[in-house]
């Protein structure tokens, strides 16, 4: 089905099942897993699903670059154990909806799998999800896991 997918991670509990879905697809056809993290200055303490604890609104860029590292490795992990065997980790920067649209399209995915709601919830009521701005402005499929 699909040959190339990306699935964006911030640790959520909606981005697990997300990479989840990323994963059941990639094993059909043999595709290659893009796993993408984008650190984000988040207005509240919030904690990561994978073990890694919370992260104070006063981490520094190299902290949050630090634990959005351990994010994708742990992704990763979890899409090995799923079976998948070809997978390219990033950190990515700046605003998530554009920066996962650049990525989409400067790798050449076929689909971008993400959850509905990430760890930035309550921004994403007011100014829009990010889920919702990349399905209208991305030029490949987007699946929204809830």
């Amino acid at each position: 089905m699909f040959n190339t997918i990306l699935v964006p991670v911030d640790g959520s509990e909606s981005a697990k099942k997300a990479l989840s879905v990323a994963c059941q697809l990639a094993n059909q056809a043999d595709a290659t897993l893009h796993i993408l993290h984008i650190p984000e200055e988040l207005s509240h303490e919030t904690t990561l699903v994978w073990g890694i604890g919370a992260i104070a609104v006063e981490a520094s860029r190299q902290e949050r670059d630090d634990i959005g590292q351990q994010v994708v490795e742990k992704a990763a992990q979890a899409a090995r154990d799923k079976g998948v065997t070809k997978i390219e980790t990033a950190i990515g920067r700046g605003d998530p909806a554009r920066t996962i649209i650049s990525e989409a399209k400067t790798r050449g995915v076929e689909a971008i799998i993400m959850g509905s709601r990430g760890l930035s919830d309550l921004r994403g009521l007011v100014v829009g999800s990010v889920s919702h701005k990349v399905s209208h402005a991305a030029e490949c499929t987007v699946i929204t896991v809830r």
